[in-house]
């Protein structure tokens, strides 16, 4: 249990850390003391690109997590365990794409109030 919480705790950190390097690549080259900005403009085109693959990448992962729990909760047989797991995954995949797309409309946002 303690395994499966530290994997969790894991991926959390570096989802949140990731979503900080994308919201840094969003500051304009005129506020950044960066002597070359022609860095910082490709630093933030990189910064886009694996955000839209991101995206990309979690429709798809968000549909086979959500049909994976439906089918556990369909052949449980009964099983509270598995109607609970399957029922749990429906929401933790659902709740996981919907943060993907907020984290994309807030990092949307504070690229129109920064630049």
């Amino acid at each position: 249990m303690n395994k499966k919480l530290n994997l969790k705790n894991k991926i959390f950190i570096i989802i949140i850390l990731s979503t900080a390097l994308i919201c840094v690549s969003f500051i304009s080259p005129n506020e950044c003391f960066a002597s070359d900005p022609v860095l910082i403009n490709k630093l933030r085109s990189a910064f886009e690109k694996i955000e839209s693959y991101i995206i990309k990448v979690a429709t798809p992962v968000a549909a086979v997590a959500v049909c994976s729990g439906a089918l556990m909760k369909k052949f449980s047989f009964g099983d509270e365990e598995k109607i609970r797991t399957g029922r749990n995954l429906i929401k933790g995949s659902i709740f996981s794409y919907g943060l993907v797309l907020c984290t994309d409309m807030i990092l949307s946002l504070i690229k129109t109030l920064v630049g």
